[in-house]
């Protein structure tokens, strides 16, 4: 052992020697023929043929320690006149051979850094970097995180490598503009992408058949960024067809691509998953064996989002409908669908764009089911009927009655109760037509395998159902009385004259606001509500309180124009007619639980802005709107008052007089009493509760990732850091988080001292700083707590 340590040592101090040589020599010598042999000795290292001059330990002592210096000296030299001196064969095989000859993770970081440097880098580090791409080298990086025995790097240097890998296009077309090459642009970039991730899979099968281990997580991770981007059409267009059709008869392949989306990142397993059509055999039955798949695919996909076609929807419901395995959870599917489908709630606050993709998704459900299966769900599917139709119908909106039309038309004639199907008379829109047309046949999940008894159960119930639905569309009623041959009225000329009128009163109002159901009558007690406040403030001050609490509970489901301003103008009204009391509640209320963060908003919105108006002068409105009515009514028309002539002549003289200086008169304020004074404690005494608690919070929000992997995050939690310290007054430091303070000043003084990026240790000092400048001040204050205190 220690022969082969004294070794091990002597190979290293002879490559480190030989290379520091030939470094000087790029660094300092003029002799086109050093350069040459400099050049040739570094390549000796990378050379692993028959002809090579260097042993195996010091071409893996090169690569460890070496490579990387070398390519980064090549770059700082490439203004030298010793590069201009080589003919074009020999840069591009000395030079250019560097680059792609070694470990292909460190030319990639040097290569994404010199893409963001200047000067005349921008002329001749694309052709390198073209040239890695084109020669497959970036199938090379992939395939060598592929192996078990995987490049020793950092955290740092893998997403310094996913980064630059994933947005090559946008580095390139911000730095070369006008002058970048078409394989850096994204149509071409990410199939190339696509292609050199398929190659290290192949790689991956053939290792896995011969018995070595092999490791899909970077790869995985490269797929998961690319398509969080936006570029998920590009390289699932390449990867889908290539990895279905390996996936039809190779086990080794199924293995492996299961295993691939397996490793994905949560984060990103939604734009991976509503790619590909052949879903079932790409990822197998991940569904059932990994929980973020089967939350992203039976969850997320169906009742979180709602901006994927109808396709992805197909997709995803043929892929739970097509296996024995998979198929209770299609029923699980259609159990969620209908509660949220049939939900009052859900239909009076969710967009009409979710609301039909759920419908899409319901009939879809239920179109893949057997009828066995459906007589298993009568009653659930009869109680998601009854009870959804219902609070359908009751809408003022009329496309969201369409909705439950059509769904229940679909849900009756699938059940058969009795022998009896709905009916309803509508006129068909673009989404009932859109409705009507997710139960026809369409694009099978994955059309290359055979149907089974299953599936083709499934779709001749749906094409069944299709006809039936559409015959209800397209057949005319015969017992309708027709009224082709009566003239109509004309009344275009007509206006709605509306029965309800505004409230008067402020109890009237008040009672408006908590019990009515009519749109109109809560719309104009709304609008008169702040007015009503205002002209009396002393009914205001009984019914204050109640008041407040019925506006910061109120919800828009009548889609009332300009509500937010509405209530937020009478909840102004309210705090600066009765300040206390309301001030008072809306402070409480503020720390209350099961209240949304738009609320709490509103809350903090209505205390500032009641502070500005109370601060301003009690006249200032009133007078100008007062100066202006009575100049308008007391200023006579010319023919009424004639003007006498000693008058006219005199405005003459004054018009044509010159006067050197002349100080306007400026009217004399008068003094107002202060309102926001007496009131000034109710309106900010919390201010500082409300800022220690929020630290607090935030404190221990951040707390659990500090010391992420991502130096985003760590950039984002020393900035929440420093926030707290600069925001959180010092009299609570030690008191509200006293015992955590030794051992966050000790957690900025390890990342201010040793973190890999500049900015955080920037910002640990920063919070460092404000730390001790903070303590400093309240352990001088003589009167300020102590711990023990």
């Amino acid at each position: 052992l220690d022969r082969l340590t004294a070794e091990s040592l002597t190979t290293n101090t002879d490559v480190r020697l030989t290379v520091t040589r030939c470094f000087r020599t790029l660094k300092s010598s003029t002799d086109s023929s050093d350069i040459i042999t400099a050049l040739r000795t570094l390549h000796s290292y990378l050379d692993e043929g028959p002809d090579s001059t260097a042993t195996s330990a010091e071409r893996a002592e090169f690569r460890r320690a070496h490579y990387s210096s070398a390519l980064q000296l090549l770059v700082s030299n490439i203004q030298a006149d010793w590069l201009h001196q080589l003919t074009a064969a020999q840069r591009a095989e000395l030079w250019d051979g560097l680059f792609l000859a070694g470990p292909p993770e460190q030319a990639w970081v040097v290569l994404g850094v010199t893409c963001l440097s200047s000067s005349c880098l921008i002329t001749l580090m694309p052709v390198i970097t073209e040239k890695f791409l084109q020669r497959g080298r970036l199938a090379e990086l992939l395939w060598s995180y592929c192996l078990e025995a995987a490049p020793s790097d950092s955290p740092q240097l893998r997403e310094t490598l996913l980064g630059r890998i994933s947005a090559l296009p946008d580095i390139t077309a911000n730095k070369l503009q006008l002058n970048n090459r078409a394989l850096f642009r994204p149509q071409q970039y990410y199939p190339l992408l696509a292609t050199e991730m398929l190659t290290a899979l192949e790689h991956t099968c053939q290792a896995l058949r011969a018995g070595t281990d092999c490791n899909l997580t970077f790869v995985a991770q490269t797929l998961g960024k690319v398509c969080i981007q936006g570029h998920s059409g590009l390289v699932l267009a390449v990867m889908a067809p290539r990895l279905s059709a390996c996936t039809r008869s190779d086990m080794v392949w199924q293995r492996v691509c299961w295993k691939l989306l397996e490793n994905v990142p949560q984060r990103w397993m939604e734009s991976v998953l509503t790619g590909p059509d052949a879903l079932g055999r790409i990822i197998g039955n991940l569904v059932l064996t990994n929980k973020k798949a089967q939350f992203v695919i039976t969850h997320k996909l169906l009742l979180l989002q709602y901006k994927y076609e109808t396709r992805v929807l197909r997709i995803i419901l043929g892929y739970l409908a097509a296996d024995r395995d998979r198929r209770p959870l299609l029923i699980q599917v259609l159990r969620s669908v209908s509660q949220a489908w049939s939900n009052s709630s859900a239909v009076k606050h969710t967009p009409l764009e979710q609301q039909l993709y759920v419908s899409k998704a319901l009939l879809l459900s239920v179109s893949l089911l057997k009828d066995s299966e459906i007589q298993e769900l009568r009653s659930e599917l009869l109680q998601c009927m009854l009870g959804g139709m219902q609070t359908h119908l009751d809408s003022n909106v009329v496309r969201i009655r369409h909705m439950g039309m059509v769904i229940g038309e679909y849900l009756s004639s699938r059940m058969d109760i009795n022998g009896t199907k709905l009916k309803f008379e509508y006129d068909q829109d673009e989404e009932t037509r859109e409705l009507l047309s997710v139960l026809a046949p369409g694009a099978c999940d994955e059309p290359e395998a055979e149907p089974t008894a299953e599936t083709a159960e499934s779709a001749q119930n749906a094409s069944q159902t299709t006809s039936g639905a559409q015959a209800l569309k397209t057949d005319p009623d015969s017992d309708l009385d027709s009224d082709d041959e009566l003239t109509p009225y004309d009344m275009s000329g007509d206006q709605e004259i509306s029965k309800a009128s505004p409230p008067r009163y402020l109890r009237d109002c008040l009672e408006i606001l908590i019990s009515s159901e009519d749109p109109v009558r809560v719309e104009l007690a709304l609008k008169a509500a702040e007015s009503l406040v205002r002209k009396n403030s002393f009914a205001a001050r009984e019914i204050s309180v109640q008041m407040s609490k019925v506006l910061l509970h109120m919800d828009d489901k009548y889609n009332i124009n300009g509500f937010l301003y509405l209530r937020q103008a009478t909840m102004v009204a309210l705090t600066v007619t009765d300040c206390i009391p309301v001030a008072h509640y809306l402070t409480t209320e503020f720390y209350s639980l099961n209240y949304s963060l738009r609320q709490r908003l509103d809350i903090l919105e209505v205390l500032a802005l009641a502070a500005q108006e109370l601060s301003k002068p009690v006249t200032e409105k009133k007078a100008a709107t007062i100066s202006s009515a009575t100049t308008a009514e007391s200023t006579p028309y010319p023919g009424d008052n004639p003007v006498h002539w000693q008058q006219v002549v005199e405005k003459r003289i004054q018009s044509k007089t010159k006067r050197l200086t002349k100080k306007a008169v400026q009217p004399v304020t008068k003094a107002t009493p202060n309102r926001y004074a007496p009131v000034n404690i109710c309106l900010i005494h919390d201010t500082f509760l409300l800022a220690a608690q929020m630290g607090c919070a935030l404190l221990d929000f951040v707390w659990a990732v500090r010391y992420h992997a991502d130096q985003m995050v760590r950039r984002g939690v020393l900035f929440a850091v420093c926030s707290v310290f600069l925001s959180m007054p010092s009299q609570n430091l030690l008191v509200d988080i006293g015992d955590q303070l030794f051992e966050t000043r000790s957690w900025l003084a390890d990342v201010a001292e040793g973190d890999p990026d500049a900015d955080c240790r920037s910002l640990a000092v920063q919070s460092l700083v404000l730390l001790d400048k903070s303590l400093k001040k309240q352990l001088q204050d003589p009167q300020a707590p102590t711990v023990e205190t």
